[in-house]
């Protein structure tokens, strides 16, 4: 029988009220509840552990993964104490990035090549293959490219714009330092690569010209932009119709020497933000996803955030 006390004991935690009201959209295993919450295994599991003592969530194996989901919900006391934790989860500050990470997570579950490097993250640079390695991955990643015109903004001294205007069609590399763009655009020039173009300028005003570029690429220059959103939604200007932005960028931290050491703006930025300021500049088929891990503290991430004018 279900105990009143004990079930209102358990709802009586923010933590439980937003870990009830994301199992209400669907079952979710514990790593997904991490990730959406950012928090840690142990006090994911801990909170899960109480809310199921109380009856009301249960769970299931699928393998070595266990999912949870709410039980009670249609009708009963349970239902009722449910209803009101996710009446109650909706007052919290962290309800509406919960909402976001979550639509991110069950989109991911649908895309089978995520699901694939996800399976296979974290191991490729541990396990040794002869002639196995990421120069050489992005060499072959550049051929399959097609003949883009990319703007490449915040591009510094332009090493990632290198790269791709070996393959491109025309390169534009934006970065706001009269002396970097200048020692750029002359190693450009001792390489002989003509479509490769160097502009002063903001990445908030890119120099660029309205939908005139395919591709817009921010690699580690967002958090080093006043107003993030504000280059955003300058980058979705810029872009054809049907065009994409890619962003790479530090997933929110707190190491706070970032800025006197780095000359960071931002101590990077969580998924949500990342992916309601992509929705909010008009882009379409937005994905948000942490695609590395630096093994050294302060244990840097990378999320890659993208979508599509």
């Amino acid at each position: 029988m279900l105990s009143t006390l004990k079930s209102l004991r358990a709802l009586s935690d923010p933590t439980r009220l937003r870990i009830v009201a994301l199992l209400e959209k669907d079952e979710l295993s514990v790593n997904e509840l991490q990730e959406i919450t950012r928090m840690g295994q142990s006090r994911i599991s801990t909170h899960l552990g109480l809310l199921q003592d109380s009856g009301l969530v249960q769970s299931r194996r699928e393998g070595k993964r266990t999912f949870y989901k709410l039980i009670g919900l249609a009708n009963g006391t349970a239902g009722e104490f449910i209803q009101l934790a996710i009446r109650g989860s909706k007052e919290l500050p962290e309800h509406d990035g919960d909402k976001v990470n979550l639509k991110r997570i069950l989109n991911r579950r649908r895309e089978q090549a995520q699901v694939f490097f996800n399976q296979v993250a974290g191991r490729f640079d541990r396990v040794y293959g002869p002639g196995r390695s990421w120069q050489a991955f992005g060499h072959l990643l550049l051929r399959i490219l097609p003949p883009l015109s990319v703007a490449d903004l915040g591009a510094g001294e332009g090493l990632l714009s290198e790269l791709l205007a070996r393959r491109c069609k025309k390169v534009i590399a934006v970065d706001n330092s009269e002396r970097i763009v200048a020692f750029g655009a002359a190693k450009a020039r001792k390489n002989n690569l003509d479509n490769l173009e160097f502009r002063l300028g903001d990445l908030q005003n890119p120099p660029i010209e309205p939908a005139s570029v395919d591709l817009v690429v921010l690699s580690q220059a967002l958090h080093h932009a006043e107003e993030p959103a504000k280059a955003i939604a300058s980058a979705h200007q810029i872009l054809r119709p049907g065009g994409q932005i890619m962003v790479l960028d530090l997933l929110k931290h707190n190491f706070e020497k970032a800025p006197e050491l780095y000359g960071d703006r931002w101590l990077g930025f969580a998924e949500s933000d990342l992916h309601h300021w992509l929705e909010k500049a008009g882009f379409k088929k937005v994905e948000v996803s942490v695609v590395a891990r630096e093994e050294q503290p302060p244990h840097f991430e990378t999320v890659l955030a993208g979508g599509q004018r």
